[in-house]
């Protein structure tokens, strides 16, 4: 693996929409596909596989903790075979106008 930079990056915003909405939405096919425009598959189960758009980007489910925490690992079609998945770490914290939601990319190949 000699060579590897990893990029880590940080997204917070406040979005519309319940805690509960976002997670249910991030982890079922036919609302992930709504909310990105890209043909997705979900899995609402640790171990369970996923894809989204259009199968760019595969990976697994971590951990969740239900309307609070989406941890999974990622991968897109452009990784090497040699370079690891990346992480995404989903919080979402219940605001007064919404919903606070931090996404969290780590070990991201610098391509």
């Amino acid at each position: 693996m000699g060579g590897f930079m990893a990029i880590d990056f940080i997204v917070s915003d406040v979005l519309p929409a319940s805690p509960d909405e976002i997670y249910a939405a991030w982890l079922d096919s036919e609302t992930h596909t709504e909310m990105t425009g890209g043909a997705a598959t979900a899995s609402d189960e640790v171990g369970g596989s996923f894809t989204a758009w259009d199968d760019f980007i595969m990976g697994k489910n971590i951990a969740l903790v239900e309307n609070t925490q989406i941890v999974q690992s990622w991968r897109t079609t452009v990784f090497k075979d040699e370079e690891p998945d990346s992480n995404l770490e989903i919080t979402l914290v219940p605001v007064s106008n919404g919903t606070e939601i931090t996404l969290i990319h780590t070990n991201l190949p610098e391509h």
